[in-house]
């Protein structure tokens, strides 16, 4: 299977919505005008890109990093990957362990010292797939929803 993984642009922004709808926010998603809106904010961010992961010309995953400046760690930057979704039909084939090396690729190429996300305590699968890639439990991830 030969995965293409580009930089997202504004008009990937509808394949990608369908990928989250699938695979991440439970069929709910933000409106296509309001992504576009928020894709072009995050344009802005000195080194934040979204990917697009595609076979041939459909779109089957998608992800965004963050490269982030940090004065710690002798002002060595990293990575901070998001909003990772496969379409639930190409799950296990694949496509997540390309979009994480690719990643991970990335965040080596800036400089980064670590790459690191986080998964809803409930997805056990991506537990256990993020961990078969070689990724650690580190710590806790505190939230406050506000």
């Amino acid at each position: 299977m030969e995965l293409n993984i580009q930089v997202a642009t504004i008009n990937d922004l509808e394949d990608i919505l369908q990928i989250y709808a699938e695979s991440l926010d439970n069929g709910r998603v933000i409106s296509l005008e309001k992504a576009k809106e928020i894709f072009l904010k995050q344009q802005q961010y000195p080194d934040y890109k979204v990917f697009i992961a595609r076979i041939k010309d459909k779109a089957v995953g998608t992800f965004a990093i963050l490269i982030m400046e940090n004065m710690a760690h002798l002002g060595t930057p990293s990575a901070v990957v998001e909003d990772v979704g496969v379409l639930p039909t190409m799950q296990g084939q694949g496509v997540g362990k390309q979009m994480m090396e690719f990643a991970l690729a990335y965040a080596k190429a800036k400089g980064c010292y670590k790459m690191s996300l986080s998964s809803n305590l409930k997805r056990e699968k991506a537990h256990q797939f993020y961990e078969s890639l070689g990724f650690q439990k580190h710590g806790f991830s505190f939230l406050m929803s506000i």
